[in-house]
């Protein structure tokens, strides 16, 4: 990957989490940062501050605990094994309003993590301590014990969201392991989290700006000729679709190491042909009527490679685009791009 300005990808997670406008969250924007781990840091201790204000979410946790008195339900059977009553207390399980939920647990390890091993300036170090102190009840976790997929967000919570978003960019986009168990951070984001924030960037500056094109991630039908299709058919999902009047454009957004790929035994540079197959069975499978008014396009984040991709083709009657969106330019450059690309779409 290109190198990304640190501001920038501050505004990809403003629109990927609209929440960042929240007071005491806007102004994060207006201060310049050196690096990731710095501006992740500002997030979470003014983003964590303001949820104090609002109270720690609380849940209720089991405990056993050998007591003098009896609370909750008595472990009889445990209670006689261990002898406990001869001097005179009972094994009890019970229930306690807790602020030791799972998502504390994540918010203390990451800060935590941002404060050992990130690069982190003073004054975002101190406020990172300052919040912290409300953590002392919770529980200390490691960073590669955490289950993303049990951090649940109904109406108490919802407002946790956005700060287990960043704590999860922090982890699995930062964190690298040694052999010896220890952690460390890496200086960018990589991989997976990259990309999905990138997508969702895309989809929410959409939601933002066109909100009559309707832009949602959408399914997409196989044309097939019979009404009861094979159910060991694929998904299709599209990244983003915006629609307008008869004229569809499906966009499938790549944040990739790579954005060309060499074939052949002499390495003639080409399109990622995967991708190409991928964009072009969205744009077919939609375009049930062959009418010409759906669209595809590729958008890469730009890679440090001398040649990307930058091309508007015509297949089978169907527009198919490859562009190239660069994320270290200027943010207005980035938004112009992202205006462009679909001039198609309100062309008449």
């Amino acid at each position: 990957m290109a190198e990304i300005k640190v501001k920038n990808i501050y505004y990809m997670l403003s629109y990927a989490y609209q929440t960042l406008h929240e007071t005491g969250l806007d102004d994060v924007g207006s201060e310049d940062f050196d690096n990731i781990h710095d501006l992740f840091a500002a997030i979470l201790a003014r983003g964590v501050g303001a949820q104090i204000k609002r109270g720690l979410y609380r849940n209720y946790l089991q405990h056993e605990e050998s007591l003098a008195g009896v609370r909750g339900q008595i472990r009889v059977t445990e209670t006689i094994k261990q002898q406990t009553q001869s001097q005179g207390r009972l094994l009890c399980v019970f229930d306690e309003f807790s602020p030791s939920s799972p998502h504390n647990q994540v918010l203390k390890c990451v800060m935590g993590l941002l404060l050992r091993h990130g690069n982190v300036k003073q004054d975002n170090k101190k406020a990172l301590r300052r919040v912290l102190n409300y953590f002392t009840d919770v529980i200390d976790i490691e960073p590669t014990t955490i289950r993303w997929d049990v951090l649940k967000y109904h109406r108490n919570n919802a407002s946790y969201r956005m700060l287990i978003g960043i704590c999860r960019l922090t982890v699995r986009g930062l964190l690298l392991t040694t052999e010896s168990g220890t952690h460390r951070l890496s200086s960018w984001l990589q991989g997976e989290e990259l990309h999905r924030l990138y997508e969702k960037f895309v989809l929410s500056y959409y939601i933002t700006h066109h909100n009559e094109w309707k832009p949602k991630a959408a399914d997409i039908k196989w044309d097939t000729d019979i009404e009861e299709h094979s159910p060991y058919l694929p998904v299709m999902k599209s990244d983003i679709t915006l629609q307008n009047g008869d004229k569809r454009l499906i966009i499938d957004t790549k944040c990739y190491e790579h954005s060309m790929q060499y074939h052949g035994l002499h390495g003639s540079l080409k399109y990622i042909s995967s991708h190409l197959y991928q964009v072009y069975a969205y744009v077919k499978n939609s375009d049930k009527k062959q009418s010409g008014n759906v669209a595809g396009v590729l958008l890469y984040a730009k890679t440090d490679e001398p040649i990307t991709p930058d091309e508007d083709i015509v297949i089978s009657g169907n527009r198919i685009s490859l562009k190239t969106l660069d994320l270290n330019s200027d943010w207005n450059v980035i938004t112009t791009q992202l205006e462009k690309l679909c001039d198609w779409l309100t062309c008449a």
